[in-house]
């Protein structure tokens, strides 16, 4: 296998304009003598330039100003792997959520029946769910009609504005502010108000959000997406960003090396969240090759283990869900097997 071609795709990817300066970064550690293979893996595991994140996160900025200077009863968040630094596209997309704040979907009925036992609670936690129960009132509004109209409201201020809108996808429009050169999705969500939520005191990585389907009419199921980015960082701060690294790796090999490995970021993150963090948390960067190699062994070769294999929200099965992207696993660990003998 030829590296030193397959470096320089990762390099077009993570510095397409040929910067200098970001070029020096990419390199920086690399060692002149080193095999291509060696610097390979080095550097499908590295992140993306700073200088191009915080582009991408102005794209975002600038799309969510733009709606947010003419809307009203509207929230903005972003989610995705831009804000975990695990996207491997110096021009990656960024989802801006536009989350109506007219009304909340919940779970009051168990907030009011875990009040009635309240001796396995703190008592913050109590004061708590008693205060949102007290609180909480019943919306009579239609609130897909205002997912409707807030899906069409986006549409209407993103085609005035911006020359380069997509408006066809049932999930996301997606919008390119040609200044800054990359594409930020915009999506209609309405608020989950989890138990957890309530119960531990209202923060922000514990709220859910329902993505609205424009095709289908409806609002998706439920999603954690805060609490998603929140365990990626912390379990990366916590492993000197070995846990990224590996994140990473996966998603450059499978876009360099892999035909047909019908695998997203949504799995690949749930694969190397589930490596018990104490087989790495001391591993070099080398050693994380043989490691990945060996969970995607196990999970390959043992179906039942990996239809156990949570999300990183921890609110489904991955291949209970997308039972087709398992034979996928195979593949990948194929390719890293080829890696890991080469630096052997």
């Amino acid at each position: 296998m030829n590296y030193s071609n397959i470096i320089q795709k990762i390099s077009d990817r993570y510095n397409p304009a040929r910067e200098r300066l970001v070029e020096s970064r990419m390199f920086s550690g690399i060692n002149s003598w080193d095999s291509d293979v060696i610097k390979y893996v080095r550097l499908a595991m590295n992140e993306v330039d700073s200088s191009f994140t915080q582009r991408v996160i102005n794209a975002g900025n600038a799309v969510r100003n733009t709606l947010s200077s003419r809307q009203t009863n509207v929230e903005y968040e972003f989610q995705g792997s831009v804000m975990t630094q695990t996207h491997i596209r110096a021009a990656s997309d960024i989802d801006l959520l536009t989350i109506s704040s007219k009304f909340s979907n919940t779970e009051i009925d168990r907030v009011r029946k875990e009040l009635q036992n309240p001796l396995q609670y703190s008592y913050s936690e109590i004061q708590g769910l008693q205060r949102y129960s007290n609180s909480f009132s019943l919306y009579t509004g239609n609130y897909l009609q205002d997912l409707r109209e807030l899906r069409a409201d986006n549409e209407r201020i993103l085609t005035t504005v911006y020359t380069n809108v997509d408006i066809t996808k049932p999930k996301s429009i997606k919008v390119h502010p040609t200044q800054y050169g990359v594409d930020v999705d915009v999506v209609v969500a309405a608020w989950f108000d989890s138990f957890d939520y309530v119960r531990h005191g209202q923060d922000k990585i514990n709220r859910g959000i329902g993505i609205y389907n424009k095709e289908k009419d409806w609002r998706e199921n439920h999603s954690f997406p805060f609490l998603s980015i929140h365990r990626i960082n912390r379990r990366s701060a916590d492993t000197q960003g070995r846990l990224k690294k590996m994140i990473r790796f996966l998603k450059n090999v499978k876009e360099d090396l892999g035909e047909n490995i019908n695998l997203t970021s949504f799995e690949i993150n749930a694969i190397c969240y589930d490596i018990p963090v104490y087989k790495y948390q001391n591993s070099t960067y080398l050693d994380l090759v043989s490691i990945l190699w060996n969970k995607l062994y196990d999970i390959a070769n043992n179906r039942s283990l990996a239809m156990q294999i949570k999300s990183v929200d921890g609110t489904e099965f991955v291949f209970v869900k997308n039972p087709d992207r398992y034979d996928s696993v195979s593949k990948l660990k194929d390719l890293v097997w080829s890696i890991y003998q080469q630096l052997s």
